[in-house]
């Protein structure tokens, strides 16, 4: 019995990128990728309207990012299975992308025989975690590990801080995840507070010294 087709979507903001992995993924029987997108509201938009079974999902992506689009995609459709790619194993953010959603964790130096491993993982409905990632997670949670202060914000706040540092305005961030400015600038203050820092240029700094930033950049 032929298995059905598993509809895909890539995201990543470079277009070379996206491009290598479309080729690849269609050489694979019973794969094929209906879209692709470069920014967290196309990815989102794509979603809606392609209707696809996964959804490949940069972590750092221009507009509302990787972190937002998965919250939304999840929260629209709870059978799209979306599989997060990472630059670097040491992502400070896993937990809080799969809490957001995610059913599956990657990195970019992982095999194209690893993606469609994980994609057909998770389309059965299971979750797929490359096994650097799990190791990370795991020595993360070990006694004695020095916290990041960026472990104790919530998903919102994680959010708003990864726009901050991006560069983006208030007005910017207002718009994007469909929030006021005054509930933005609320939310900002109280990342100086928890973060111990008292403007968005320091936090700024501070998310570039716990390699925030370094990621964003690299993506």
């Amino acid at each position: 019995m032929e298995q059905p087709e598993i509809r895909i979507i890539l995201v990543d903001q470079q277009e070379l990128v996206r491009s290598g992995v479309r080729r690849l993924l269609e050489d694979m029987p019973q794969l094929h990728v209906v879209a692709e997108a470069g920014s967290g509201e196309e990815a989102v938009e794509l979603t809606h309207t392609m209707k696809p079974d996964v959804v490949l999902m940069d972590v750092h992506i221009p507009g509302i990012g990787g972190l937002e689009a998965t919250r939304r995609i999840a929260a629209a459709d709870s059978l799209v299975r979306i599989i997060v790619v990472t630059l670097q194993a040491d992502d400070p953010f896993p937990t809080q992308l799969l809490d957001a959603g995610a059913s599956g964790y990657l990195t970019k130096h992982c095999s194209i025989e690893e993606i469609v491993d994980a994609i057909r993982t998770v389309t059965r409905g299971e979750r797929y975690i490359s096994a650097d990632i799990a190791r990370q997670m795991a020595l993360s949670m070990l006694p004695g590990r020095e916290e990041s202060p960026f472990d104790r914000l919530s998903q919102r706040e994680l959010q708003v801080m990864l726009m901050v540092a991006q560069g983006q305005n208030v007005h910017d961030i207002s718009d994007r995840l469909c929030l006021s400015s005054k509930t933005v600038s609320t939310y900002r203050y109280r990342l100086y507070d928890k973060l111990g820092v008292e403007n968005d240029v320091e936090l700024t700094r501070l998310a570039i010294r716990h390699g925030i930033v370094g990621l964003v950049g690299d993506s």
